[in-house]
């Protein structure tokens, strides 16, 4: 029996809006995060970024962690809508 691919539920794509624009508000390109994801630890492309940013792609746990790393914010934010206090 062929697997079945995983939907991203709610958190996914609260995560993929939030870091989206936290991405934008701190004028960093894709290619940038995705180098500073790298150097943390977590080697990540720009592609693979673009298609977490476009609920395309999981984000597991520890790109979740290097991300929020990457950003200089807690994992909790991005879990977060955005705007919400």
């Amino acid at each position: 029996m062929a697997a079945r691919p995983l939907g991203i539920g709610p958190a996914g794509l609260t995560v993929a809006r939030t870091m989206g624009i936290l991405r934008i508000e701190r004028d960093l390109p894709q290619r940038e995060l995705a180098a500073r994801v790298t150097a943390l630890g977590r080697p990540m492309s720009n592609t693979m970024l673009s298609r977490i940013e476009l609920a395309k792609r999981r984000c597991d746990i520890d790109d979740l962690v290097a991300i929020a790393a990457a950003l200089q914010v807690s994992p909790a934010a991005l879990l977060q809508e955005p705007g919400a206090a």
